[in-house]
């Protein structure tokens, strides 16, 4: 078994138990659900914004403990006001050490889009990520079959959520649909878990016209951004590269000032 089959196999667990505990109508009820999101894609096009979604993250499976001493209200803050474009916030607690928590407190204190990272297979999970004030549910297409991923997209459009599809292969653009709103190219295989940034930039003219296209994990360099702008990147979503610093908000800061050397960004 990948890594990957275990975590949707501990995920479809846990959402039983999820679903037995809070219902739909409750999570319809919370104060959050009536939010109308902010669109994430206006905030990665922007050329006055960094592009880049900085990611929330505690731990992984490939890593283990990443920063157990980060404190979530310092980080996403210093994110949002170093010009991150946006946020990413893991709920996964097994596997990420995440919560729901987390999500709802990064939505009070931050302004800027956030993207709930999970590992979404039912539509419970995306009426729970309106409800925790996410703006951007992720997709990913390692785990949906074509037809599952269209109706999650869809579902999750007429809560008016955006999409980001996740790819990591040619073979998965299938689930590429008319309700996708940003396609990802993960550059860590999440069934080994190993990272390739050079897998993006062979996946950059297969991806089709009309979306958003991001980048995701092991981008580390000023010079890796720079090639993946030039095959037509327009977002970046970094975790690890800030999250393994003792000062992740530091982190972030330094590294936006090698891609705008000449620029402050707000």
């Amino acid at each position: 078994m990948t890594i990957l089959e275990e975590i949707i196999v501990h995920k479809r667990k846990e959402l039983a138990a999820a679903i037995e505990e809070v219902t739909v109508k409750d999570l319809e009820k919370r104060i959050f659900f009536e939010r109308t999101p902010v669109p994430l894609t206006t905030y990665l096009v922007n050329p006055e914004k960094t592009g880049i979604i900085a990611e929330f993250k505690r731990k992984s499976p490939s890593r283990g403990i990443i920063n157990a001493d980060a404190i979530l209200e310092e980080v996403t803050t210093g994110y949002f006001r170093s010009g991150a474009s946006g946020l990413s916030i893991l709920t996964d607690q097994k596997f990420f050490g995440g919560c729901a928590a987390d999500l709802e407190r990064a939505r009070e204190l931050n302004p800027i889009p956030i993207l709930r990272k999970d590992f979404v297979i039912d539509e419970y999970q995306v009426i729970e990520t309106k409800a925790l004030g996410a703006d951007a549910i992720l997709l990913i297409a390692a785990a949906l079959d074509k037809r599952h991923a269209r109706e999650l997209a869809r579902f999750a459009h007429s809560l008016g959520l955006q999409v980001l599809l996740e790819v990591h292969g040619s073979g998965e653009l299938d689930r590429v649909n008319e309700f996708v709103d940003i396609i990802g190219v993960n550059n860590r295989d999440l069934r080994t878990f190993t990272v390739d940034t050079e897998l993006s930039l062979q996946l950059a003219h297969e991806i089709p016209p009309g979306f958003v296209k991001i980048s995701e994990s092991g981008i580390t360099t000023a010079l890796i951004i720079k090639k993946l702008k030039s095959a037509g990147y327009q977002g970046f979503l970094i975790g690890e590269n800030f999250m393994r610093s003792p000062d992740p908000v530091i982190a972030f800061s330094d590294f936006v000032k090698l891609i705008f050397p000449d620029n402050d960004q707000d």
